[in-house]
Formats: C-alpha cells, sequence, structure tokens
C-alpha cells in the first residue's frame, strides 16, 4: 500500500518526524535543513510509477531483471528521461509544496523536465571506481563542470530513490553539515567560480563532519543543499540493484545572498550562514 504521509528527516537518519502531506513543512524543519543540509521526504512518488520508471530503466540497460549473471558491472549509468513515469516521478504536487519551501515560490522552473542521471549500482564487491568525496557541478565552461558560490544554474540537488535502499545497498553517503563550510572556499573564486571537483579539497574540516547514509524506500525522495558534500558508497552487499536519480533542480532567478532583502530561502540562508553574513538559529 502506499504510503500517505510526508515523512521528514529532522535529524540524523535515525529519527523522523511526521507531518501532513497536504500541509506546509513547519519551521523546525527547514531550520533542519539548514543546519544540516538535506531532508529526506517519505512516499512521494507512488508505487505504480516507481514500478513503470523502473521497467524503463531495465530496458534502458538491456539486462535481464531475473538474470543475475547479466548484471557484470558494478554501475551502470543511464541518462536522464523525459518519458512520461519520470515527469509523473518529478512533478508530485507533495514534492512541489517542498520545493517552494526550500527554494521558495517562483524561484525554480516549473515543470521539472530533468531526472538527471540514474547511477544504478548492482550487487558487487568491485571498486566502482567513483567513490569519491564531491559536490555536484552546476554549469559547464569549456566542457568542464564548474560551480560558484551563487550556486548559479543549480538550485538543489535531488535524490529519488526508484528501489528500497538499505545499508547493504550502496547508499549515497552524505557529509551532514559540510554545506556550511563550502561557500567560503567558493569565495574567492568569485562568478567564474571553480571546477565542482577541485572544491572539496579546498573545505577544511569537512573530513571531521559526520556521515549518513541516505536510505530509504523507494518513492523517497532526498532534498540536498547544492553545497552539501556526498559521495558515492561501495561495496554493493545487498541482493538487488539500486535504482536512484540524481536531479538537480533549475533556478528560474539567480540565488539571492544579499542583505537588504528580507526573507531568504532556506537554501540561501544556508549559503550566507556559511560566509558570515547571518547567524544560524
Amino acid at each position: 500500500m502506499q504510503r500517505c504521509l510526508l515523512q521528514l528527516m529532522v535529524g540524523p537518519l535515525s529519527g523522523v518526524d511526521l507531518v501532513n502531506a497536504l500541509g506546509p513543512l513547519r519551521d523546525e524543519d527547514l531550520n533542519r535543513f539548514v543546519t544540516d543540509g538535506y531532508l529526506r521526504l517519505s512516499g512521494v512518488v507512488p508505487d505504480e510509477v516507481v514500478n513503470r520508471c523502473r521497467e524503463w530503466l531495465w530496458q534502458a540497460m538491456k539486462l535481464d531483471p531475473d538474470d543475475p549473471t547479466s548484471w557484470r558491472d558494478p554501475v551502470v549509468r543511464v541518462f536522464g528521461s523525459t518519458a512520461k513515469p519520470f515527469m509523473d516521478a518529478m512533478n508530485r504536487p507533495i514534492l512541489c509544496a517542498a520545493l517552494d519551501q526550500v527554494v521558495g515560490s517562483g524561484n525554480w522552473q516549473r515543470p521539472i523536465v530533468g531526472t538527471g542521471t540514474f547511477p544504478v549500482r548492482f550487487p558487487s564487491e568491485e571498486d566502482p571506481g567513483d567513490a569519491g568525496w564531491h559536490i555536484e557541478g552546476s554549469y559547464s565552461v569549456d566542457g568542464r563542470l564548474f560551480v560558484n558560490v551563487a550556486s548559479r544554474d543549480r538550485a538543489l540537488l535531488m535524490l529519488i530513490l526508484f528501489s528500497d535502499v538499505g545499508k547493504s545497498d550502496a547508499p549515497t553517503r552524505i557529509r551532514r553539515g559540510s554545506h556550511l563550510l563550502v561557500p567560503k572556499a567558493l569565495l574567492a573564486a568569485g562568478e567564474a567560480g571553480l571546477p565542482f571537483e577541485e572544491v572539496v579539497p579546498r573545505v577544511a574540516g569537512v573530513d571531521s563532519l559526520p556521515v549518513d547514509l541516505a536510505t530509504g524506500e523507494a518513492g523517497d525522495v532526498f532534498l540536498c543543499h547544492p553545497f552539501l558534500v556526498h559521495a558515492a558508497n561501495w561495496p554493493h552487499r545487498g541482493t538487488v540493484p539500486r535504482f536512484m536519480s540524481q536531479a538537480g533542480l533549475v533556478p528560474s532567478k539567480p540565488l539571492d545572498l544579499g542583505a537588504s532583502t528580507g526573507w531568504h530561502s532556506p537554501v540561501e540562508r544556508a549559503i550566507r550562514i556559511g560566509l558570515g553574513e547571518e547567524q544560524a538559529e
């Protein structure tokens, strides 16, 4: 049976808070996003939509879901799709309502048309070769992905689970609170920004932050600050593939990091706190 409640992670992944799916996120939930850098929304995508998306991915990979001997690689990457099941998954009213509160109503492009890449991870002890700590790049310069302190072209990172993901299923690793350390590392690069892979090595103290795991059930969505440091996980010691998409939310206008505005979204507040322009609550 499809769950009908919005379940929010309001601390480390060991604790949850239930909020009516039709109601707004509470101030304490949004403050937790500012502090931790992410929220998990549970039961966003209905089971039947999840199943149709997963069937599409199996066909795209040309692999047999019933024949584990055909799963030869530790990870297979599938580019995003605008097929109807994925658009249905990405534009759930419950998700859009949460995005309005985290990013700001009118601050992101509707409808969501990008599902991002699907790094499908298969049971394997083999190093997938992509498990380094990083933040997402958001715009291209001469074929390289860059990011700047204003998070140009990216309002949010969304991790959408299309399968159940437990601790043994190679869940994404998250450095809780790392998004607050990134802004100062980007500040000196100005508007031009830095190649995304050069950012984390410049962030002092990130290695001492706690690590959370992006575990959950199929249909859950993680809303992650664009500066949240994260990494793939291995080995995958589960029995079934892990299906997840990494989608970037496109802003409709640049982030407002100035002091003159009376209200800032949680995404903007976190950057301002990281720059020392605002105090955390």
